[in-house]
């Protein structure tokens, strides 16, 4: 840690304006930067040159015309980015509300599925039976079987709104693998920590509260980043059910003009809009690892 001038004191101050790096270390650090720039100086030209391939071997192909007039058109992408622009905040609504209730339902799940003692038994297994199915369950199908199968049945105050029976089978599968990230984040803190808190005088329930959750939370954010990723990309499905986001809305003129540039738009945007939260994951991953080597809290 590196300390102020003013926080040090006088034969301190002193000292610290006599010292003069060593030669050594003057080389050293003089070495390292060289080797930073070499390095970068690589990275760019190399990127460079596979960019320079890749673009050669593509537009070098028999079928580039059509394939560029078919997908890459500016009056159609010009076209389309508003209406696209304007789904997308159907999905990031989505992404918002289907999230906050996956964290929560998972949580819930996840807790059941660690509760101990046999009275407790019917809640584990259905909590078991529950993640077993939505996990192994395509999301795609589960889509279809609650955005056209509720509708189907006619129920007197059930809702058919596509977005919300999309949402409702997006948050049902989520949160079967959000309950298995928090159930490992739940079993990986080690057992001494429970009963440390149990001769403080804690309950099982405050334990749990104040000395597990917390410390399985912090663990598991990086795969819980990652599971909000793919949510955010997902939710793009709930047009199957006629839901207008920004995959509908890019399908619809497609549907009028038989051109599928709309489609390059909509995903160019899914992209940008993901780009963000993976670095951000990336970062907070990179940062806990920092902290774990450091023998910090995680």
């Amino acid at each position: 840690m590196t300390l102020d001038k003013e926080e040090l004191g006088p034969g301190e101050r002193d000292a610290a304006d006599d010292y003069k790096p060593s030669q050594r270390r003057l080389d050293r650090e003089r070495y390292r930067r060289a080797r930073a720039r070499r390095a970068t100086a690589i990275g760019a030209l190399s990127t460079l040159v596979t960019a320079v391939v890749l673009y050669l071997v593509v537009v070098s192909a028999p079928g580039w015309p059509r394939t560029k007039e078919t997908f890459f058109d500016r009056e159609y992408a010009r076209e389309a980015l508003p209406k696209v622009l304007e789904g997308l905040w159907l999905n990031v609504r989505l992404l918002l509300i289907c999230g906050a209730a996956v964290l929560v339902l998972g949580m819930l799940i996840a807790v059941a599925r660690t509760l101990r003692g046999p009275v407790f038994f019917p809640l584990r297994f259905l909590a078991a039976a529950y993640t077993d199915f939505f996990r192994g369950l395509p999301l795609i199908i589960n889509l279809m079987i609650v955005v056209l199968g509720v509708p189907a049945l006619r129920l007197q105050g059930v809702t058919v709104d596509p977005v919300l029976l999309g949402g409702t089978a997006l948050t049902l599968t989520y949160s079967a693998y959000v309950a298995e990230v928090f159930r490992a984040g739940i079993e990986s803190v080690h057992p001494s920590q429970r009963a440390a808190a149990r001769s403080l005088g804690l309950s099982n329930r405050q334990a749990l509260r104040y000395v597990v959750l917390p410390q399985a939370v912090r663990r598991q954010v990086p795969p819980l980043l990652n599971d909000l990723v793919s949510l955010q990309k997902d939710t793009g499905l709930v047009s199957i059910g006629g839901a207008v986001d920004a995959v509908r809305a890019a399908d619809i003129i497609v549907g009028r003009s038989l051109n599928y540039t709309p489609y390059i738009v909509a995903g160019l945007v899914f992209v940008a809009l993901t780009i963000p939260m993976t670095r951000f994951t990336d970062w907070v991953t990179a940062r806990m690892d920092r902290r774990q080597a450091q023998g910090g809290a995680i």
